[in-house]
């Protein structure tokens, strides 16, 4: 968790939590929480830890930095 007044901390989550939200989220349109439970993780595994290149790593996808 972050600290008190650490502005930086939460920052990659935060964008995570965005491009999530922008890419996927609002884009489908989920009827259950099953649904998104089911389709979330595949969004993750298959399009943001390999299509999507981050600048703070060097515009390389995750999978490549690790």
């Amino acid at each position: 968790m972050s600290r008190r007044k650490t502005t930086y901390d939460n920052a990659k989550a935060e964008s995570f939590m965005k491009t999530l939200k922008v890419e996927a989220v609002y884009v489908t349109e989920y009827k259950t929480f099953d649904d998104v439970a089911e389709d979330l993780p595949n969004f993750i595994d298959n399009v943001y830890n390999t299509i999507w290149l981050p600048s703070s790593i060097g515009y390389i996808n995750p999978n490549q930095f690790e």
